[in-house]
């Protein structure tokens, strides 16, 4: 038993196998479904998923007390986020978006927890919530507002992107002293930009499958019976002397006929299918096999009228009977 906890990966061996997964991922030339950017992707959350376990056997109390090379610990569940959004999936992209927001609300949470806060963060629709009324009395004071404090965001993470450049290379070298160390990580645990744009894809998520299924419910239309034959005329007139003419036919009027097709929405430019260049083509071939035969047709016809006048000019109207006498 205890050769066998010997050879089980250790917490840092498993944090900084992930980290480096991680960062494979970012840095890949290789497309995102690839095979081999998957399954790195699969191992990555595999393996966090083990130190998530072993941390939550340890008592993170206080963020004060814990050491600052432990401090990167706190980042497994930016890293689960992260991986988890880089899973390719379409079918379960919004799975994905959700697993990962619980990932980043977890790291939240406890950040505010270990900060000595009383309570974990309000969700984000509980503050839309409060501000519901507020925003429809006055929503040009809240756009004002909801650009400026967009821009303070940008230039707050544009900030901390700059600090965490200047003293990474000093950590990951080991150079960097306990204080810069402290920083860095503390640097990252507030970099959590990833939020926001898996709220706003979540949104849009939601919005399509129940546009979707909107527009699934609305296409069953009302079905349209056959038709059947019948005489097209310009007016009433018209529909009673067709009608005595061919009693075996319906008869309707051009307005009539729009009227029937209106009401099943069948329109000529809505219910008939266009013909396709391939059909135009055989259309138009046919046409014109039809006029060559009924232009050989004519020759024939023509050439034996000429010949039965021929005949007639050569032989007199009685010659028959005189060669039946002999």
């Amino acid at each position: 038993a205890a050769e066998d906890e010997l050879l089980l990966p250790q917490l840092p061996e498993l944090f900084e196998t992930s980290k480096q997964l991680l960062d494979d991922v970012e840095v890949a030339t290789e497309p995102a479904g690839s095979r081999i950017v998957q399954e790195k992707v699969f191992k990555g959350l595999d393996l966090l998923e083990k130190a998530a376990e072993m941390l939550s056997q340890l008592d993170f109390e206080d963020l004060e007390v814990i050491a600052s090379t432990d401090l990167k610990y706190l980042l497994v569940p930016l890293f689960q986020g992260a991986f988890t959004m880089k899973q390719v999936k379409p079918s379960k992209r919004l799975d994905h978006l959700q697993w990962a927001q619980e990932h980043y609300k977890l790291l939240n949470c406890a950040i505010a927890i270990m900060w000595q806060s009383l309570s974990c963060p309000k969700p984000r629709t509980q503050l839309k919530n409060h501000t519901a009324n507020f925003s429809m009395a006055y929503p040009s004071l809240i756009a004002m507002a909801s650009q400026r404090q967009a821009k303070r965001e940008r230039h707050k993470q544009k900030e901390l992107e700059h600090k965490l450049s200047a003293i990474k290379s000093a950590v990951e070298s080991g150079q960097a002293d306990d204080e810069r160390v402290r920083e860095y990580y503390l640097l990252h645990l507030q970099s959590l930009e990833e939020i926001e744009s898996i709220d706003q894809e979540i949104k849009i998520l939601r919005e399509r499958d129940s546009s979707r299924e909107a527009s699934t419910s609305n296409s069953s239309h009302q079905e349209r019976p056959p038709v059947k034959p019948f005489i097209l005329t310009q007016n009433t007139a018209q529909v009673k002397v067709f009608g005595a003419g061919y009693p075996s036919l319906a008869t309707m009027t051009v307005s009539d006929w729009y009227k029937q097709h209106r009401k099943y929405g069948a329109l000529p430019d809505q219910g008939i299918a266009k013909a396709t260049p391939e059909e135009f083509r055989k259309a138009a071939q046919q046409q014109e096999g039809q006029e060559e035969k009924e232009e050989e047709d004519d020759e024939q016809t023509l050439y034996r009228a000429r010949e039965w006048d021929d005949w007639k000019g050569t032989h007199p109207r009685d010659y028959g009977s005189q060669q039946s006498m002999g």
